[in-house]
């Protein structure tokens, strides 16, 4: 079993040459900049502030990885689709998200992404592309539908029943959370520890 208390931030990558080769198995985290990742995996894992919520969204352009227990690795890659960044950051981004997926030679410990999407709206062009990324390279994907909390019960159905519509997110588990309430939580670490065995 996994002891969700034993948990540290192994590593802020910024290069790819960085990234730890455990052998053992990762679930990442990709989604929009103000999407809600850092709460979520601060929820996951019972932390008020291990993942640092930003003030300023996008702010940092690293791949961080969280050792769980010594037998899961967290990787929360940088948030994407932020305008204000600078071009450079953004090529960046793009480089090191790409080099996740592309140029790592721990891949094949990639268990599935958890690709966050705010519940509020449709998903952007750039969850779009992640998305489209994702079912290119073949990668097990989860949709996390963020911010739940934020909607009503008629908002909340409408726009869930539209995500499940999305073709890029047909057939793919979708998972209503809120870091507020916690709704959610007990569902995802199911997911994670169901890739573990």
């Amino acid at each position: 079993m996994l002891n969700l208390s034993k948990v540290e931030l192994r590593i802020s990558a910024g290069f790819t040459s960085q990234f730890p080769g455990d052998p053992v198995p990762q679930i990442a985290f990709s989604g929009r900049s103000n999407v809600g990742k850092s709460s979520l995996i601060n929820t996951l894992l019972g932390r008020k502030s291990l993942a640092r919520v930003s003030s300023a969204p996008g702010k940092t352009v690293t791949v961080n990885f969280y050792d769980v227990d010594k037998k899961l690795l967290l990787v929360d890659l940088p948030g994407y689709g932020f305008a204000k960044r600078p071009l450079a950051e953004k090529e960046k981004w793009s480089r090191l998200t790409d080099g996740y997926f592309t140029n790592n030679p721990n891949i094949d410990r990639l268990r599935c992404v958890l690709q966050l999407v705010d519940s509020r709206i449709p998903p952007t062009k750039d969850d779009e592309m992640m998305l489209d990324y994702l079912r290119q390279l073949e990668i097990p994907f989860v949709v996390v539908a963020t911010k739940v909390d934020k909607l009503n019960k008629t908002e909340r159905k409408k726009n869930l029943d539209a995500l499940a519509a999305h073709p890029l997110t047909q057939g793919a588990k979708i998972i209503p959370f809120s870091s507020l309430s916690g709704e959610g939580k007990e569902e995802l670490l199911k997911v994670i520890f169901g890739y573990l065995n």
